[in-house]
């Protein structure tokens, strides 16, 4: 595939770009630029098309030409899993937008899902879902099969699902849901990061905004003692919407290599995980319960809740600052933890004892899937003993360990994804849906 994409030469390559232009207009058709990267490579082209149809065109001009085709959303987490073989042609969704609210939520895939859901609450309603990247598109979420702290109650988005509509690698609009069969495939499309299909709009389940929310908040000192808090609260049946920890490292971040006032260390700044984060952190966690409900009904659970925790715990009409936030910042080398939650305290702790210190760790504590930060100055082979020491224990506890993004030494250096049960399914899904190749090449676990 790469092959053919490099022996286009000029005149092919002009046609392929006058192509893209008469497909998705003039000022929805150029060739990549700087920004248009997906994990490190370089987009040759990038295409905006206007509706599912001229989609459809896009993927059979790739198609006729052998070209690798790559969809993007808002690119929050364009940086996020393997580095595809091949950018060819970057299938940009942001035209693909639209809200539907009757009686379930019809969107876009490249519908911002903060405007779903303002466009939501005009009519008292809501999606269930809260994932923490600023501004990425409905598409995005569920391509990358992100979830925020309502998980815990209401489950991922990928969950919420009642069915889609997607285009496949030969440009055919496919629609998935209705039943248990169709709703497994539409599933499938979750986490993929496009390589399985390009997501053109969502069916999902809507509800109504909750009329009251208290967060309740307790500081924690150890792994062990989120453990038996974790426990105490699901025992007591308070039916909690989210149950989050943060706990923060215990050594200084590396200095950033920009000095004050460049660009660079102001975007640094500026990034949404870094909400709580300084060069000393401080000595205690935070371990917080949102509850949700009528407004009564809440502030009876709060108290009892409270008393749960004893005269440590607050209550508060707001989330803490770093609600929704990742741990880890532009440049960290970002991991996923998921564990049962009995064994939380266990992964943490190997966490710790590899990298030799406390390691920033924020997430569902009342799941057992939590994320955590190591500095992007360290070292690839560092990095790969913490990463195989980690995994080593959560191996036994039917857990795993995932490098999400990383520094490009680092995700050239190390396995991204470590021992996965699921890699015979996920290839005969490839096989079926993509049997060329076509989308997002190398994007998923091994290499597919």
């Amino acid at each position: 595939m790469a092959a053919a994409a490099s022996s286009l030469g000029r005149s092919g390559a002009l046609e392929i770009t006058r192509r893209l232009t008469a497909i998705c207009g003039p000022p929805f058709a150029r060739l990549g630029g700087p920004a248009d990267e997906v994990a490190g490579r370089p987009a040759r082209w990038v295409a905006v098309p206007g509706g599912p149809h001229a989609a459809a065109e896009v993927l059979r001009l790739a198609g006729t030409h052998d070209l690798a085709v790559v969809p993007r959303g808002a690119g929050t987490k364009i940086d996020w899993g393997a580095t595809p073989v091949q950018v060819d042609i970057m299938l940009d969704t942001g035209r693909l937008a639209g809200i539907g609210h009757e009686p379930v939520a019809e969107v876009g895939a490249g519908t911002p899902l903060r405007a779903v859901q303002a466009t939501l609450e005009r009519t008292g309603q809501r999606l269930a879902m809260d994932a923490p990247s600023p501004g990425a598109t409905l598409g995005g979420v569920l391509a990358a099969g992100e979830a925020g702290p309502l998980r815990h109650r209401h489950g991922s988005p990928c969950d919420q699902l009642l069915g889609v509509r997607y285009l496949g690698a030969d440009g055919e609009l496919v629609s998935a849901g209705g039943g248990a069969p169709g709703l497994d495939l539409a599933r499938l499309l979750c986490g993929s990061q496009g390589a399985l299909g390009v997501l053109v709009s969502a069916s999902l389940r809507v509800q109504p905004v909750p009329a009251s929310r208290l967060w309740v908040s307790r500081p924690v000192w150890t792994p062990l003692e989120v453990h038996d808090l974790v426990r105490a609260i699901l025992a007591a049946r308070l039916e909690p919407a989210a149950i989050e920890l943060d706990l923060p490292g215990g050594a200084p971040r590396p200095r950033s290599p920009y000095p004050p006032g460049h660009p660079a260390a102001t975007v640094r700044e500026r990034h949404p995980s870094m909400s709580g984060r300084s060069g000393a952190p401080s000595r205690a966690g935070s371990l917080v319960v949102l509850l949700e409900g009528g407004r009564a009904d809440v502030t009876e659970r709060a108290e009892r809740l409270v008393g749960l925790l004893h005269g440590e715990a607050t209550v508060a009409h707001s989330a803490p600052p770093w609600w929704r936030r990742y741990p880890f910042a532009p440049g960290d080398t970002a991991l996923l933890l998921e564990v049962p939650i009995s064994d939380l305290h266990a992964a943490v702790y190997a966490l710790r004892d590899a990298a030799g210190a406390p390691v920033p760790v924020r997430g569902s504590a009342g799941l057992g899937v939590v994320h955590a930060a190591l500095p992007g100055a360290l070292a690839p082979d560092r990095v790969a003993s913490i990463l195989a020491a980690v995994r080593g224990v959560l191996l036994a506890r039917q857990g795993r360990c995932v490098v999400v993004s990383a520094p490009a030494p680092v995700r050239q250096a190390v396995d991204l994804w470590g021992e996965l049960a699921g890699l015979a399914r996920l290839r005969a899904a490839k096989e079926h849906l993509d049997p060329q190749h076509r989308l997002a090449p190398g994007r998923l676990p091994g290499g597919l």
